[in-house]
């Protein structure tokens, strides 16, 4: 079982580009005494950018540092990402540092559209520059819909993602939903992805219509994914079919058996993690697993962590 140690970190609204949210947490262990742990928030407009805060490695309640601005600005209106940014996975490649990230545009059909991004840091992650304006994950003629959340693990020379595949759009109670699950990618270069359409983590049910957020760790062989999973319906106001943090292993990392109920993790009683959790990144450090997470409003009460 996870042990839930609580809050650790929510904007203070000061400034007009962080005026809620702390979403979607992502951590890079920095040294022995540090962790670097970026995450979204949103600007007067609801719209998302990136900032970090710094804690102490292993008590990461303890906050070091908070970063006064966002790390790099929208992109150029037209291109994926001039609506919205938001961390997904980092990468340490020598002395770059590939950040991964969620681009938004809006759409007229349907509210967004999202793609994945890079930004490469050569300063040790203080400054971001995005690699290219244009996804490199794109829509394609068979990904026809977005791609989000990713997470990318390098295991002898082959990078591999697990990465939010959109699989349609439906109309329910009169709002336009998506449907989404989890797919995996290999890459030599960390840039360019080879998609083979492979499914890591499929919906459970009919009932069931997002996976979200895969975290993937390496075990004695055995591969380890957290996630986050919801219902279709009434997942932004019922409890009972908001996101849950979910957990599935693997022999290969291609073929996943979904052991939710081995999640070890729920909803707290009350408080800021009641209503649901969600955007699970876990790490390994010194034989101890720390999970950051969000709670209520999908990252509108901070995030926090539980470690096992």
């Amino acid at each position: 079982m996870w042990q839930k140690k609580g809050l650790v970190f929510n904007v203070n609204g000061q400034d007009a580009w962080n005026k809620s949210h702390a979403q979607c947490p992502v951590v890079d262990v920095l040294n022995d005494e540090v962790w670097r742990i970026y995450y979204a928030t949103r600007n007067e407009k609801g719209q998302s950018q990136i900032s970090y805060i710094e804690v102490e490695a292993g008590n990461p309640k303890n906050i070091l540092y908070k970063h006064t601005n966002y790390l790099f600005d929208f992109g150029k209106k037209g291109t994926f990402d001039d609506s919205g940014l938001m961390p997904s996975c980092i990468v340490n490649k020598g002395r770059l540092k590939y950040l991964y990230y969620i681009g938004w545009t809006l759409k007229k059909t349907v509210p967004y559209h999202n793609s994945v991004g890079l930004a490469v840091s050569k300063d040790d992650g203080k400054t971001f520059n995005r690699l290219f304006e244009g996804s490199i994950m794109p829509s394609t003629h068979k990904e026809p819909y977005f791609t989000g959340t990713s997470y990318v693990l390098v295991e002898n020379s082959v990078w591999r993602m697990w990465y939010l595949s959109c699989v349609k759009w439906e109309m329910i109670a009169g709002k336009a939903e998506p449907f989404y699950h989890i797919k995996y990618a290999e890459s030599t270069d960390g840039i360019n992805w080879e998609r083979k359409g492979i499914v890591a983590l499929d919906f459970k049910s009919p009932s069931e219509g997002g996976i979200v957020s895969a975290s993937v760790l390496k075990e004695s062989g055995l591969y380890k994914m957290w996630y986050a999973y919801r219902n279709a319906l009434n997942y932004r106001t019922d409890e009972s079919s908001s996101y849950k943090i979910g957990y599935a292993q693997s022999n290969d990392g291609i073929t996943w058996k979904r052991l939710d109920a081995s999640a070890g993790i729920g909803l707290s009683p009350n408080g800021w993690d009641s209503e649901m959790i969600c955007y699970p990144n876990v790490v390994k450090n010194k034989g101890i697993k720390y999970m950051f997470y969000n709670g209520n409003g999908f990252g509108k009460t901070g995030f926090g962590y539980a470690e096992k």
